[in-house]
C-alpha cells in the first residue's frame, strides 16, 4: 500500500493551483469530468494533488483530531535554494525549522487559509 494523492478543497482554486503549479513545481493535467471545478495536479506522470472548489469561504471548525500538513520532499540543495527563491519572489512567507537530531531542514508555508504545505530536506 502506497499514498496515492491528498485532495484540498478550496474557495481560492486558481490560487491554490498557481502556488502549486509555479512554487512546487507540479503540472495541472488530466481529470475526469466532475459536476464540479478543480484541477488534478501531476508530478512524474501522476496526479498527485486534486483541488476541488468550493464556494464557501468560511473554514471548516479545526477538531482536535485532524491532518495539520503535506509534505514534499526535496532531495538537492540546488532544488531546495530554487525553491527558496520562487517562495521569496512570489512573496510568500515561510517559517523554516530544523529536526532535531537529523538535521534536516523544514519550510512551512501557507498558500490558503486552513492548508499548511511542508518542504523538508537533507541536512545542511
Amino acid at each position: 500500500m502506497k499514498i496515492d494523492h491528498a485532495t484540498i478543497v478550496t474557495p481560492q482554486l486558481e490560487a491554490v493551483r498557481l502556488f502549486f503549479c509555479d512554487i512546487v513545481g507540479l503540472t495541472a493535467g488530466e481529470r475526469p469530468p466532475f459536476g464540479f471545478d478543480g484541477y488534478w495536479l501531476y508530478h512524474d506522470g501522476k496526479a498527485v494533488i486534486h483541488l476541488i472548489k468550493t464556494n464557501s469561504e468560511r473554514p471548516l471548525t479545526k477538531s482536535p483530531t485532524r491532518i495539520d500538513h503535506i509534505a514534499f520532499r526535496v532531495d538537492s540543495a540546488d532544488e531546495w535554494n530554487k525553491l527558496i527563491a520562487r517562495l521569496q519572489a512570489a512573496t510568500y512567507e515561510y517559517e523554516s525549522s530544523e529536526v532535531p537530531a537529523t538535521g534536516e531542514r523544514q519550510l512551512f508555508v501557507v498558500p490558503t487559509p486552513g492548508v499548511m504545505i511542508e518542504f523538508v530536506t537533507a541536512a545542511a
